[in-house]
């Protein structure tokens, strides 16, 4: 079965998506238990943290973007950023590597992991 890989920054930036997303249906869960004044603070207080830990993945991927390695697409010709030795094309998931030793073998996200 063939894998589908995204970019890491825009995998990293989804997911923070999905955590302001998340917060706001635990918010709205505390409907259902209005009666219960207690459950509606937890529930209000565990949806404010989603959206501050969606906040401060968002400030993380700001940062770590910044150190990105800038580079132009062979396919789109396209600026894109590389984080780590394999990533994708953020428009056109062309894989894409800056380690000589990688090029023509087929893409593993497995060799940005250390041994």
């Amino acid at each position: 079965m063939a894998k589908t890989y995204k970019n890491k920054i825009n995998k990293i930036r989804s997911f923070a998506l999905s955590l302001i997303f998340i917060g706001f249906v635990i918010m709205y869960g505390a409907i259902f238990f209005r009666e219960n004044q207690l459950l509606v603070i937890i529930f209000m207080t565990l949806g404010l943290l989603c959206i501050i830990g969606s906040t401060a993945v968002y400030g993380w991927i700001g940062l770590l973007s910044t150190k990105a390695v800038q580079v132009v697409c062979p396919n789109c010709q396209r600026h894109t950023k590389v984080l780590g030795r394999v990533d994708m094309c953020m428009y056109c998931n062309e894989p894409l590597t800056l380690d000589p030793s990688l090029e023509g073998k087929e893409f593993d996200q497995d060799y940005n992991k250390k041994r």
